[in-house]
């Protein structure tokens, strides 16, 4: 029977425009940004590099599709949550809204059922947007860039992947990054049972990630215990696979706790679900 409901979850989803709306957003903003750089690439490359090239020389082809799916992750991962927000947040709340919710209650699946089932279609969705990030971002910016070496600036200074090196980085890194987007769906979904529209739960879940954000940034000591504790701390995750030597502790730390948030997130929206009435 969960399977069954998953399977109409997932229809649920796929008949609605605010699904394609994400996707599309998604991509109309990576071919902006590939249209940019095709355009003027030249140009960021240089101002990135100008502070290096007294004391380095720069051979081979810098702007090359490595480099610009690294930039594009850069770029969108901060703005991917909203576009799955506004999908997983209206998949319980939107059953509300639509006077459905009852008639869900009514079916052979236990509430806790139905709210298994809402989120893993959340996550094949989000599954979905993570793959098509990875397949613009690498397949295409590679077919109109070319390949070559990564040039990656960090807080120690700049650093050169080869090429070579670069295949298992960018699917660890998709994978690292879907586990944070997947942490957005869940808390999106989370908020969507307590409410009773679907705005509600898009808003709370960005105002969440801007607030969680914010106080990360703030160099306040009495914030300093909570910080790592933060999913948004572990958001950024993937761009140490980019490092050298490989920060592997670093990687599994964020790893655990997202997954954490994840499983905590989860057992809130079961509880709240099974507690909530429905009947009037």
């Amino acid at each position: 029977m969960l399977l069954k409901n998953t399977y109409n979850e997932l229809l649920k989803i796929a008949t609605k425009i605010r699904s394609y709306i994400g996707i599309g957003a998604l991509t109309l903003l990576i071919f902006i940004v590939l249209f940019a750089m095709k355009a003027d690439g030249k140009s960021y490359v240089g101002f990135v590099t100008a502070s290096f090239e007294q004391t380095l020389s720069f051979n081979g082809k810098i702007l090359n599709g490595n480099l610009i799916a690294f930039i594009i992750m850069q770029m969108l991962i901060v703005h991917v949550p909203l576009l799955i927000a506004l999908v997983t947040g209206d998949l319980l709340s939107g059953e509300e809204a639509s006077g459905t919710v009852r008639m869900l209650a009514t079916k052979p699946i236990s509430r806790t059922g139905i709210v298994f089932s809402k989120w893993i279609a959340a996550t094949v969705y989000t599954l979905i947007m993570t793959f098509w990030l990875g397949f613009l971002s690498l397949f295409v910016a590679k077919w109109m860039f070319g390949t070559g070496d990564l040039i990656v600036l960090n807080s120690n200074g700049l650093l050169i992947l080869a090429e070579y090196d670069l295949g298992w980085r960018f699917v660890f890194s998709l994978i690292v990054a879907f586990l944070a987007l997947w942490t957005v769906a869940t808390l999106a979904l989370a908020f969507s049972a307590f409410a009773k529209n679907s705005v509600g739960p898009i808003v709370s879940t960005m105002s969440v990630i801007i607030l969680f954000t914010i106080i990360g940034t703030l160099d306040v000591s009495v914030f300093d215990t909570i910080k790592p504790f933060m999913f948004t701390t572990h958001m950024a995750a993937w761009r140490s696979i980019f490092e050298d030597p490989f920060p592997l502790r670093e990687i599994i730390e964020s790893v655990v706790i997202l997954t954490v948030h994840i499983v905590a997130l989860l057992t809130i929206t079961i509880v709240r679900f099974n507690k909530k009435d429905i009947t009037s």
